[in-house]
């Protein structure tokens, strides 16, 4: 089946990627972040694209055109997609460095166009959205995890938030209570729309910090950036046993 990546913070581009075309792919919604890349990875085909545009004049986080995204992998015939979401830990044993692979997702942000449904088919788009990440997809990953020897926590709630700033103490701290055990500002609504188009998503969160207000130490960006070195190893490590598998 067709696998698309969608790289991140910190997740620029594929180290291994053999690139054999690049799709500037026109939707009914406007331009994707960037033309998707097409090409061979681990022995297989796969499509990649980075949802912030690159490091050339990158795009925001409540700026992502989610919709032109996802219709652009569809349209290229993507059947599944793996995204890599670099975030916040709540949950103490989830610590920095630590991959999770989440199953809940709480959404906070606002003003984004979080739907394909428009109005103009003449009938209400209503999708479960009960699971948001597809189960098969995310039991694969985490038997390619264990196949690769890399930890892979199972199961987190994450939080999505409106960025680009970072979140207050007080914010953390309702966020905790509401039950979220990650932060992140891209997964919604990138999974939603991948629901509404029929498409298998599941995200795989690389913890680059512990969230604001948890302990005394200030959130780094530069140890953010050292963090994201290590784990965008381990998260080509865990794709490419799953598309050895």
């Amino acid at each position: 089946m067709s696998l698309a990546l969608i790289g991140g913070t910190g997740l620029n581009s594929l180290d291994g990627l053999e690139v054999l075309a690049s799709h500037a792919v026109e939707t009914p919604y406007g331009q994707p972040s960037m033309a998707i890349e097409e090409g061979v990875y681990a022995g297989k085909k796969v499509f990649f694209f980075h949802r912030h545009g690159g490091n050339a004049q990158p795009i925001p986080p409540h700026r992502v055109n989610y919709r032109a995204n996802l219709w652009a992998l569809r349209e290229l015939g993507v059947e599944r997609i793996i995204a890599a979401n670099a975030v916040g830990a709540i949950d103490p044993l989830m610590t920095s460095g630590k991959l999770v692979l989440p199953h809940q997702i709480i959404d906070y942000t606002w003003g984004r166009e979080h739907s394909f449904d428009d109005g103009s088919s003449g009938k209400l788009l209503h999708v479960d959205f009960t699971h948001p990440y597809d189960e098969v997809l995310r039991s694969e990953i985490l038997r390619a995890a264990e196949t690769a020897g890399v930890s892979c926590i199972d199961s987190a709630v994450l939080g999505v938030v409106q960025g680009p700033r970072l979140e207050t103490a007080a914010e953390v701290a309702r966020f905790s209570r509401d039950g979220c055990d990650l932060l992140g500002m891209t997964g919604m609504p990138e999974a939603a729309l991948a629901r509404e188009l029929g498409v298998p998503y599941a995200a795989i969160c690389m913890v680059v910090n512990a969230a604001a207000g948890l302990n005394d130490a200030p959130i780094s960006i530069d140890d953010i950036r050292q963090t994201l070195l290590t784990e965008t190893a381990l998260f080509g490590a865990v794709v490419t046993a799953f598309l050895k598998a």
